[in-house]
């Protein structure tokens, strides 16, 4: 009997890539859907202070924020260097915390606005005394839930 020997090396077969470009379009939308960007650009520096009892708030979507700290390097030249008030994407007075406040509560349903809170995103290194005035403008707005937004204290 005779041997017959195939003459076919077969190796590997390729990869399909047909597939490619369904799983790129996938994942792109999948980090388009998921990914959330800063909505206002800040215009002051912060860098919160350190605390060692955090809690994290329940529904972000409930809260108004209002940051206080020295504004950045190229609004320095109009604004100076001491620290201001942002609210939004723009510097305000204390006089515009109040109608903050009030935009604030009407985006909301009217169940919601007893669980609003107002989170100060202060600087460290901002002094006490426009602190102090930021919380009397709350105060007379009745925004009386206050949260002071920190970073966790290293242990050693």
């Amino acid at each position: 009997m005779a041997k017959f020997k195939s003459s076919n090396k077969k190796g590997l077969p390729e990869i399909s890539t047909a597939s490619l470009p369904d799983i790129v379009f996938m994942l792109l939308f999948f980090f388009m859907v998921s990914t959330t960007f800063r909505e206002m650009p800040m215009k002051v520096q912060i860098i919160k202070p350190e605390a060692t009892e955090i809690k994290k708030l329940e529904k972000k979507s409930l809260v108004s924020y209002i940051y206080v700290g020295k504004p950045m390097l190229m609004f320095q030249k109009t604004y100076g260097t001491e620290p201001r008030i942002q609210l939004n994407d723009q510097f305000a007075e204390l006089t515009d915390i109040a109608d903050y406040i009030e935009s604030e509560r009407k985006t909301h349903d009217e169940s919601e606005v007893p669980l609003i809170w107002t989170s100060l995103k202060v600087d460290a290194k901002a002094k006490m005394g426009i602190v102090s005035d930021v919380k009397e403008s709350l105060k007379k707005c009745y925004a009386l839930k206050l949260n002071y937004s920190t970073r966790r204290r290293a242990e050693w």
